[in-house]
């Protein structure tokens, strides 16, 4: 018999991967690794201004992953930066600002790895709901703009001519990505939520030969990752949200192995 609190990682860890797999797919179809990367980052910053005006930790992230998106749009228009640098500068800005703003907070005391890093072993049965009432939330708002996302990735200016609105579209997806950091927090922390996005995608482009079924490839593949990384860190005794990453590395090293299709 498992223990209730690695039962409720598993069904957290596991919802978190079903809605990260479609996320993923976007992200490395339009080339946007990096901006995963930096609105994780922007994530340290909403935790600390959560704990500072003493608000939900997920609201907090939430707000400023959503602030960091618009402001990355300002930046890219009005700026006439490179994306990379904009997205650099963005970043390295709000992870530093999040670590000052901890460390000025003299009075508080944190556990800063598990925010970093994760601490899926301690999740309740209220995140699990928050988890798949805001997954299912990111996913029915994702099913109702797929299709013109899918155009716009695949040529931006047809979709402006057919009036797709790619600019509204991959605003709402700045917005679902903030959610999905903040619901998965708890999972995987700031420095790791990025990979469970990825590696899991990137991992799918094997095995799938429409978008759509790359993206229920990489929830799989996710979702095996989750179940993988917490048995391997209940039997190696390693922390969990660094396993599973490890995990979702050994099924990507997997699928790069050659094989042959039946005829």
């Amino acid at each position: 018999m498992l223990d209730d609190f690695f039962t409720r990682a598993l069904i957290a860890g596991i919802g978190v991967a079903i809605v990260a797999g479609p996320l993923g797919c976007i992200i490395v179809w339009r080339r946007m690794a990096y901006f995963g990367d930096t609105m994780a980052h922007a994530a340290l910053l909403g935790i600390a201004l959560g704990f500072l005006l003493e608000i939900n930790i997920a609201i907090g992230v939430f707000a400023v992953a959503v602030l960091a998106s618009l402001l990355l749009v300002a930046l890219q228009r009005r700026a006439r930066l490179p994306s990379d640098a904009v997205l650099g500068i963005l970043a390295h800005s709000t992870l530093a600002l999040g670590l000052v703003t901890v460390a000025s907070m003299t009075w508080l005391q944190i556990d800063l790895m598990a925010f970093l890093f994760g601490d899926i072993l301690s999740v309740s049965p209220t995140d699990i709901a928050i988890i798949y009432g805001g997954g299912a939330l990111v996913l029915g708002v994702l099913a109702f703009i797929w299709r013109p996302l899918l155009a716009s990735t695949v040529n931006e200016e047809l979709a402006v001519a057919e009036g797709m609105r790619p600019e509204r579209n991959k605003l709402i997806f700045t917005l679902l990505m903030a959610g999905v950091i903040a619901i998965s927090l708890k999972i995987t922390g700031v420095m790791l939520i990025t990979s469970l996005l990825i590696i899991p995608a990137a991992s799918a482009r094997r095995f799938a030969t429409s978008p759509e079924q790359m993206a229920i490839v990489a929830s799989l593949l996710g979702a095996c990752a989750v179940v993988g990384g917490l048995f391997g860190s209940l039997h190696a005794d390693v922390p969990s949200g660094p396993a599973i990453v490890v995990a979702a590395l050994v099924l990507f090293l997997a699928s790069l192995l050659p094989f042959r299709k039946k005829p």
